[in-house]
């Protein structure tokens, strides 16, 4: 059963630039004047420093402020659109441990355009 579909849960959002992690109300418990239209993205300023901050997704745990390479690491999954949403049930799925490990880890699991994959078909016969 999803854990996420029953209950209303705070969203966690991340500041690369300060390593903290703030949870704000969940998009569906703000007042409709406030409510981003589907599929748009929420912006949320950090509160230490006023930077727009990342939506993890609420299977995200962040490591310790002074862990760099950790937050480092979690920077470049974000911006290659890897984020920790999940129905509650069966979690995001595997990330990289080590930030050594991230660009084979984005390379061999980021999508593809229509171009690549007809590319990748031509090359089979």
């Amino acid at each position: 059963m999803c854990r996420y579909a029953f209950h209303t849960y705070k969203e966690p959002f991340a500041c690369f630039d300060c390593r903290k992690v703030f949870k704000q109300t969940s998009r569906w418990e703000l007042p409709p004047g406030q409510r981003p239209e589907p599929g748009q993205e929420r912006i949320v300023l950090c509160p230490q420093c006023r930077q727009p901050m990342a939506d993890m997704g609420h299977d995200f745990k962040a490591p310790k402020s002074s862990n760099i390479k950790q937050w480092e690491k979690l920077r470049i999954l974000y911006e290659h659109g890897f984020n920790f949403f999940s129905c509650g049930c069966c979690g995001p799925g595997y990330r990289p441990a080590e930030l050594q490990e991230v660009y084979t880890f984005i390379q061999s699991n980021r999508p593809k355009s229509d171009g690549e994959r007809l590319l990748e078909r031509i090359m089979k016969k």
